[in-house]
């Protein structure tokens, strides 16, 4: 059962919050101790994100890049009237900004700005690395960090204001796309603030969360397997 393993497996998890998506892969790999097995996930999902983490275990993670460079789509909610360092619930809000003069018609005008090609400035609290650190390393030291930006495709950006000030959405969009930076960017759009106050991935390519395990679930699978 091992072989199969070695030959190469793609788990589905459904990443729980809080963890960081090392944290999972972790788990899966000290699973099949005392095997000697290659793991390795398809796109960072942040520790306050939940959502779909493509696992790929044995000779699976070759194809790694392919599956990173797959749609991805997000659900998750959004509250305007306020800012984040972090543009998230990382850190705790530095800004207050009016919402009183936002109407469905200029949210919907700002929403129709951000589909197709756009370009947008990663989070200083994020993972890239700038002079041979993390840019999130160097921001939480409170140094000042410089991200260039860069291009993203989004396919599909839908909004549900019933809740407003927070907005619920839903967004199909290309590899590399931060969805904290959305947030951040709707809000400037609205002559506003605004920060992610929850995440989900929802789907990567044609595999769905709908279909994924729980690390305990997929812990027990690669014992009973082995």
């Amino acid at each position: 059962m091992i072989s199969e393993f070695q030959d190469g497996q793609v788990l589905l998890i459904d990443k729980p919050y809080t963890w960081t998506s090392f944290d999972v892969v972790n788990k899966i790999r000290y699973a099949f101790k005392p095997h000697k097995i290659k793991v390795g996930h398809a796109g960072t999902l942040d520790p306050l994100a939940t959502g779909l983490l493509v696992v790929c275990v044995g000779k699976k993670t070759k194809e790694i890049d392919n599956y990173q460079a797959q749609v991805k789509e997000y659900t998750g909610t959004i509250l305007l009237g306020s800012t984040t360092p972090s543009f998230d619930l990382e850190t705790e809000p530095d800004a207050e900004y009016p919402t009183g003069h936002i109407t469905p018609e200029r949210i919907e005008e700002a929403r129709k700005s951000f589909l197709g090609t756009i370009s947008q400035v990663p989070p200083v609290y994020s993972a890239i690395k700038v002079d041979g650190k993390r840019a999130y390393e160097s921001a939480r030291k409170g140094q000042d960090v410089e991200l260039k930006s860069r291009e993203v495709q989004i396919e599909a950006f839908d909004l549900d204001i019933s809740a407003f000030p927070e907005v619920r959405f839903r967004v199909v969009c290309s590899k590399g796309t931060y969805i904290r930076s959305l947030a951040r960017d709707l809000g400037v759009a609205l002559d506003s603030g605004a920060h992610l106050t929850a995440l989900r991935r929802e789907g990567i390519g044609s595999f769905r969360v709908s279909e994924a395990l729980t690390v305990e679930q997929a812990v027990n699978l690669i014992k009973t397997s082995l």
